[in-house]
């Protein structure tokens, strides 16, 4: 196996290739009306009444928090176990951000611990669906009540299902959903994100902050130049040349996703005798779309370190990651907000034993067999 299989990667094929052409052959790559289909593509996805494209991510979370105009020093709860940006959006609006522990199994924010740590000064909850999987976000509305504000973190779940069969995204729990686009996830635009909601008023709101608080619809203006800067916003826009890509990729979402649950479904099969590995866990009532595959692994039964793993598996061309340090752990958590080692221990268990395998649509069944016959050779 010469080359080198990643933990996860983008499948960019011809049609998504001429689909970009078109618009760079066009008169409009960006601001054009291909933004605006992406947007009603994944309303129709997902059966949210709106959509507003980013630039990714990243920008999604910090417009989705700003945008409800929170009254800075409240604070604003996540978990631990997320990327970084989950958590700074809470801090760009002026927010403490609060640290939740994972449920052992799921490793998703565990609602009995998320009650603990909800506070008067509580005014928005991010629950991430991590690695694809549906947090538990109807149980998270009912601890929440009516006066604290749900963001999901759907970055990694797009294409998943509730326990209702309701796809992730339709915010029928929450006031918005945030995705990501980024080459690893289960669909890429390149770079993007996006933000649905059911509200008007936070769709409207949104779509001003992303091109730098600028409104145009204004009732009777002096000319078709005019504009306002009506509250502070950012460049935040995804090009059209992005959302061509996002829209072909929307139109293959069901086959990669198919596609990554036969590779799990293979890896479950063939990892389940390995006694110092523990599989990933699926809630029998939810559909998760498996952005990751992440395995825990008994590294002190085994007798080697993660490292030791990593490193003799990247021998044999297998590329692994670990999701994620928690959040708490950074130094600069500990520094700004005191968070210390101990704080959060189911998430301390999981991350010094979590490894992500590689998982991505276009792994052939020869690179699924080189990754389970070397990891087998590794961890016996």
């Amino acid at each position: 196996m010469r080359r080198q299989i990643p933990y996860g990667s983008q499948w960019i094929d011809d049609s998504d290739v001429a689909a970009v052409a078109r618009v760079l052959k066009g008169d409009l790559i960006t601001q054009g009306p291909v933004a605006e289909e992406f947007e009603r593509k994944i309303c129709e996805l997902t059966g949210a009444k709106y959509c507003v494209c980013l630039a990714n991510g990243t920008a999604a979370l910090h417009l989705a928090v700003m945008a409800l105009e929170i009254e800075k020093g409240m604070e604003g709860i996540t978990s631990t176990n997320t990327f970084v940006a989950s958590s700074n959006a809470f801090i760009y609006s002026g927010l403490k951000p609060v640290l939740a522990d994972i449920d052992p199994r799921t490793f998703n924010i565990f609602p009995e611990d998320l009650k603990k740590r909800i506070t008067k000064k509580t005014r928005v909850i991010i629950p991430v669906h991590f690695a694809g999987q549906p947090c538990e976000t109807a149980k998270i509305r009912a601890l929440a009540g009516k006066k604290i504000h749900i963001i999901e973190d759907a970055a990694h779940a797009i294409g998943s299902k509730y326990e209702d069969g309701s796809p992730v995204g339709a915010c029928k729990h929450s006031d918005m959903t945030v995705f990501s686009f980024h080459p690893v996830k289960t669909i890429t635009s390149g770079e993007g994100g996006a933000i649905t909601t059911n509200s008007k008023e936070l769709y409207e709101r949104l779509k001003s902050m992303r091109i730098c608080g600028v409104v145009r619809d204004i009732p009777n203006k002096p000319g078709p130049w005019y504009y306002e800067v009506q509250r502070l916003g950012f460049n935040y826009r995804l090009t059209d040349i992005h959302c061509a890509l996002g829209i072909s990729q929307l139109g293959k979402l069901g086959a990669f996703i198919k596609r990554r649950r036969e590779i799990v479904a293979r890896y479950n099969k063939e990892l389940a005798g390995l006694p110092v590995l523990t599989l990933p866990y699926e809630r029998p009532d939810v559909f998760s779309a498996f952005h990751l595959y992440v395995s825990l692994i008994d590294f002190k039964a085994l007798g080697k370190s993660r490292k030791w793993v990593i490193e003799t598996l990247l021998k044999v061309n297998i590329g692994t990651q670990v999701h994620y340090i928690p959040v708490h752990l950074q130094p600069y958590y500990r520094k700004e907000f005191g968070y210390r080692k101990g704080d959060l221990p189911n998430s301390e268990k999981y991350y010094d034993q979590a490894l992500s395998l590689p998982l991505y649509p276009r792994m052939t069944d020869e690179e699924v067999a080189h990754v389970l016959k070397n990891l087998k050779k590794v961890l016996s």
